[in-house]
């Protein structure tokens, strides 16, 4: 059981810097994009980036949950990665099929794996939140002016 918590919070700490060097790229896009252009821009402007910026955060979920598949590989709880990445995004997002799991020596690490997915879904959540604040602000900002 010991083993099983320190891989698991090995690879916390890993998905925490893969996921804490996505928000960066992705708010330094959306920072730089939108103070730049995108203040006065168009729905469809500001929409799109939006839609970067998720996608920024949902390419590194998947990095994540692939470093999580190699991991299973790795310790042999499921040796071929297909399976294993399968696996590891149904445990990361919580959904739970059941239709794979992990042998007893190694199942604790299913649930871990599911706390920190829960945790990195609720820091995207909030990143995203934080976009549309600014938007939104912004937005304000530009009717203010208008009806001046």
């Amino acid at each position: 059981m010991t083993i099983q918590i320190l891989v698991g919070f090995l690879m916390i700490v890993i998905t925490t810097i893969i996921h804490a060097g996505g928000m960066m790229i992705g708010m330094r896009l959306f920072i730089s994009t939108y103070g730049r252009r995108l203040g006065a821009g168009s729905m469809l402007s500001r929409a799109l980036l939006m839609a970067v910026l998720i996608l920024i955060l949902v390419v590194a979920t998947l990095i994540e949950a692939g470093v999580w598949a190699g991991a299973y590989s790795v310790i042999g709880a499921i040796p071929e990665f297909e399976p294993a990445l399968y696996f590891s995004m149904v445990a990361y997002t919580t959904l739970g099929f059941g239709d794979i799991v992990l042998t007893d020596d190694w199942r604790l690490l299913s649930s871990i794996e599911a706390a920190n997915g829960i945790i990195m879904f609720a820091w995207t959540t909030a990143l995203i939140v934080v976009a549309i604040r600014q938007v939104s602000r912004t937005l304000q900002q530009f009717e203010m002016k208008d009806q001046k």
